[in-house]
């Protein structure tokens, strides 16, 4: 069975696939959106939106805890049911994908929606038996929590970050397994809900991150009552009467670590099965992501691929960035680069991560000579006056000319305060022109200044503003 041709055709009805095909229908193009589940991926549903809000509320208990270091004040919160949040988690979720996913399709007469499963075949694909003829195809079927190769663990009852979050009753005390963003994030959110915490990473915490958040994020996690567990190997997982024991070596030693449930928190694997790219000559990566190259090509011409199918950059708004460059490249010529080096990113522990750019060991690997500026948040009046001194700023610039190549914060709201270091680096501007600009009094965003003159001069010899 046959259908009418489209000029384009998307795999996928997440945040990549609904930006691909609104930018080919804003082009006048007659587009396919194929989806697979529940529509709109994995932001709204199970991961930024879901997670983001539980850590808020999380973090506001955590907050009425250390209200005491405010002379004369006393607070306080209590989590009196978990599952009523979670409802209301739920009620957000629900209201984001209507009104962000159900409720545009309507808006753009250029975009046939289809629910089904589909896969390439010659000359177009195939949703659930019907072949949909078109010369140019966008994979955007996005990426689910990957499973670690540990002996036992197919007969846990684990959870992922996915069910985590859906957690109606909270365990007693919990094992998270990973130290990257996911695991980062989630162990810190349950230890302040009141579960008793132990992440276990096979290298350090966020080990993408310069050293010295890594290390600094992990004293403020042990601060706080999270057992952190690093530099192991994974030996074996078994159920138990009382719940799980996961059994890890480390110094030469085994080691059991026992807990009522376990959070799989170990990466993400791209979704490709069941598409035919073997057989229609669609090359993957040894992690099992789709080859591209910089115009978001696949090796099978006419074919694009974009999001966390790649198995890079998995962060929602470059999924969106991606597959907007896929559909502007599928319809014009592919005249348009992928460009990440300027890429933000975020980490949302408290106090949170946020960087740009290169780090100090990546951009030596790269062959730059560098210079490096790093400042507590003790020198940043901001913290101070707030109170909270926790963290760090580092700033990472080209020795010779001093050009900005990287940035990372580790500071309650340095999330708010990365983008001006994106934008500098994406202009190429230098830490002299960081130096130079003015940054409003008592807002952490003025510690890239404050690190910008630490380059050259010892700040805290600087009155007030006087930088």
């Amino acid at each position: 069975m046959n259908a009418a041709p489209r000029d384009l055709a998307v795999i996928g009805a997440g945040s990549a696939g609904f930006s691909a095909a609104i930018t080919a229908a804003d082009q006048g193009a007659q587009v396919l959106l194929i989806g697979s589940g529940t529509i709109g991926g994995t932001c709204v549903n199970v991961g930024c939106v879901p997670s983001k809000t539980l850590i808020r509320a999380s973090e506001t208990l955590h907050n009425a805890r250390v209200a005491t270091r405010f002379a004369g004040v006393m607070a306080n919160a209590e989590l009196t049911n978990w599952r009523r949040t979670i409802r209301q988690k739920d009620v957000l979720v629900s209201a984001l994908r209507q009104s962000r996913y159900n409720d545009l399709l309507p808006a753009y007469s250029g975009i046939t929606y289809r629910e089904g499963f589909a896969r390439l075949v010659a000359g177009g694909v195939e949703v659930d038996g019907t072949r949909i003829p078109t010369a140019r195809i966008i994979i955007a079927t996005g990426a689910r929590p990957a499973v670690p190769a540990i002996p036992g663990i197919e007969s846990v009852p684990y959870l992922t970050s996915t069910t985590a979050l859906d957690l109606q009753e909270l365990p007693g005390s919990l094992l998270v397994i990973g130290g990257g963003y996911i695991g980062a994030e989630l162990a810190q959110m349950f230890a302040r809900a009141g579960v008793e915490v132990t992440l276990v990473c096979r290298s350090r915490l966020l080990p993408e991150t310069e050293p010295e958040i890594g290390a600094a994020l992990r004293g403020y996690f042990e601060d706080e009552g999270i057992t952190v567990v690093s530099g192991i190997a994974y030996r074996a997982i078994l159920r138990t009467e009382e719940g799980v024991s996961l059994t890890v070596a480390r110094d030469g030693q085994d080691v059991a670590l026992d807990a009522a449930q376990v959070l799989v928190a170990t990466g993400r694997t791209p979704n490709v099965e069941g598409l035919g790219l073997g057989e229609h000559g669609v090359a993957l990566t040894p992690k099992g992501g789709i080859v591209v190259d910089d115009r978001m090509r696949t090796s099978k011409a006419g074919v694009y691929a974009a999001g966390d199918v790649t198995g890079r950059d998995q962060f929602v708004y470059m999924a969106a960035y991606g597959a907007k460059l896929a559909a502007r490249n599928a319809l014009n010529d592919d005249s348009l680069r992928y460009d990440n080096s300027a890429m933000p990113a975020i980490v949302f522990t408290d106090p949170q991560v946020a960087s740009v750019g290169l780090t100090e060991a990546a951009a030596r690997a790269a062959g730059h000579a560098v210079r490096v500026s790093t400042i507590g948040l003790d020198q940043v009046p901001r913290a101070l006056a707030a109170r909270d001194v926790r963290g760090l700023i580092k700033l990472v610039a080209e020795a010779g000319s001093g050009r900005l190549l990287g940035a990372h914060i580790l500071a309650p709201e340095g999330s708010d305060s990365i983008q001006t270091a994106a934008l500098a680096i994406r202009q190429g501007l230098t830490v002299n022109d960081l130096a130079e600009t003015i940054f409003p009094y008592l807002t952490t965003v003025e510690g890239l200044k404050l690190a910008a003159l630490a380059f050259d001069q010892d700040v805290n010899r600087l009155s007030c503003c006087a930088g």
